[in-house]
């Protein structure tokens, strides 16, 4: 009886636990955060007693920017748990950010959404880590499904949608029917790897050091998945290797499509696997519709074209990419009580 008085006054939660970005829905108002999954935890020398100085965007700012006894760390590594207690603690501090201290608190029902190719073990741990920071009950979706909710797709009914989501650590592929994933695969290639491709490119040809945050930079403004006309050009600033002294270099829109190749292969040979995975009638539906992108990937110059130009389908980039896995979370909680089939199991 006082569980269920309890359940009444919560406020439940679907939360988008990211490699990059951590975003929260609240029942009833919507997307109430959206910040980096970026934890600055202060260490004690003399006791060694660590405790957290920062989290989210507070924290990112400090990345590559720390003294000794401050470390900025990201505790998501491809899309699952890399670091168990400070996942846990970074989850508690944002859902305190969300639901604030009032004089009468409840423990909410979470939904969060897990990688298709991850582990029981993993999946275990995520969901282990909500309940630690104050779920009454967890439950767990997969990222292409709750894509695919978020891009409003026809998931209830009997026809195929397919759901290529770029995010942070991972690309997940999903093809799915009948409010169930038909076909899903998930390959660790996303946002990071393009930031790390785009550092080892500019360490190789020139000579240049540059840090996470410069590479993400230059991969948001001159980025590109398919060769354009037009040629954009950017001034980097790094760290001259042989001379060990900053350096202002220019760097162009071709070098760094030059760089972007191999991860962008694995994202489309990725696709076209899945492609020969589908049974031929929900083929049909998909070379009908198309697929849609969804993840912050998505948002990479012309990557749609790529994927159009490899694969000869008609590919959508999905309405606000960044928070389509949230928002089918969302959905998936307005409905927890008169859908059971689209959450996925944890012994």
């Amino acid at each position: 009886m006082f569980r269920s008085l309890t359940g009444y006054f919560s406020n439940d939660l679907a939360i988008d636990l990211g490699t990059a970005n951590t975003l929260i829905y609240m029942r009833g108002k919507g997307i109430v955060l959206d910040e980096p999954s970026v934890v600055a935890i202060h260490s004690d020398a003399p006791t060694n007693k660590k405790s957290i100085l920062a989290v989210g965007l507070e924290a990112k700012k400090m990345l590559g920017r720390t003294p000794g006894s401050i470390q900025a760390i990201r505790p998501m590594k491809d899309g699952v748990i890399a670091d168990f207690t400070v996942t846990e603690q970074m989850l508690k501090q944002f859902i305190k950010k969300v639901n604030p201290n009032r004089f009468f608190a409840a423990s909410p029902r979470i939904v969060i959404c897990v990688p298709c190719g991850s582990t029981q073990v993993e999946r275990k741990a995520i969901r282990d880590s909500a309940l630690a920071a104050g779920a009454r009950r967890v439950e767990l979706i997969e990222e292409p499904m709750a894509a695919a909710i978020g891009a409003g797709l026809p998931v209830e009914e009997p026809t195929g949608s397919m759901v290529v989501d770029i995010g942070g650590g991972t690309t997940e592929v999903g093809v799915i029917s009948l409010g169930g994933v038909v076909y899903s695969n998930s390959v660790r290639v996303g946002g990071d790897k393009f930031d790390e491709a785009i550092i080892n490119y500019i360490r190789r040809n020139y000579g240049m050091l540059i840090g996470e945050t410069t590479a993400e930079e230059i991969k948001k403004t001159i980025g590109s998945a398919f060769p354009g006309a037009e040629v954009r050009e950017m001034e980097v600033k790094g760290r001259n290797l042989a001379e060990g002294i900053p350096r202002a270099f220019t760097v162009s829109s071709n070098e760094i499509l030059e760089a972007l190749t191999e991860p962008l292969n694995q994202i489309v040979s990725a696709v076209k696997i899945a492609l020969e995975q589908t049974p031929p009638e929900l083929g049909a539906d998909i070379a009908d519709k198309g697929m849609v992108l969804t993840g912050g990937g998505a948002l990479l110059k012309d990557i749609d074209r790529l994927l159009a130009e490899e694969t000869g389908l008609p590919v959508f980039v999905a309405e606000e990419p960044l928070t389509c896995v949230v928002r089918g979370s969302g959905k998936a909680l307005e409905k927890m009580d008169k859908i059971g089939t689209i959450f996925t199991n944890v012994p």
